[in-house]
């Protein structure tokens, strides 16, 4: 069984979703040679979340901002207001998406469906670099 991991920094994005799985492909080239395994992919950041949902419609990732901006508003009466307005209602979205998706690795490929990819959640909107920790473990080919 292999391990490998990688650090992934992608630039300071806008809010909202995007999409990130060829940055992913990328960065874990060794990916190619495992014939069953497991990708998890770790952000290191509480005001950024990590996704898999639809990777074609570009109406999905604008929708799925507008829901996440309904449900956790900038307006809220929130306690921790001292990095602005739009960082309580980022920790919120963080913590309902999450801070890591695993992938299942079958043939070399990630095991996503015809209409799945992974999102980078950005919830600030001025935010900086996000790194990420991408850990492969599986049996080579």
């Amino acid at each position: 069984m292999a391990w490998i991991q990688h650090n992934l920094t992608l630039p300071a994005k806008s809010r909202g979703f995007h999409l990130i799985t060829h940055d992913l492909l990328e960065a874990v080239p060794e990916l190619a040679a495992i014939e069953t395994g497991l990708l998890h992919v770790f952000i290191q950041h509480t005001s950024a979340s990590l996704t898999v949902n639809e990777n074609a419609d570009p109406d999905v990732p604008a929708d799925l901002e507008t829901s996440f901006s309904a449900i956790a508003p900038e307006d809220f009466p929130y306690r921790h207001t001292v990095e602005g307005p739009d960082d309580m209602p980022a920790h919120v979205k963080a913590a309902m998406l999450g801070s890591s998706v695993t992938i299942p690795v079958s043939h070399g490929r990630l095991c996503l469906g015809t209409w799945q990819g992974v999102y980078l959640c950005e919830h600030r909107r001025h935010a900086g670099r996000r790194n990420l920790v991408l850990t492969l473990s599986g049996e080579s080919a």
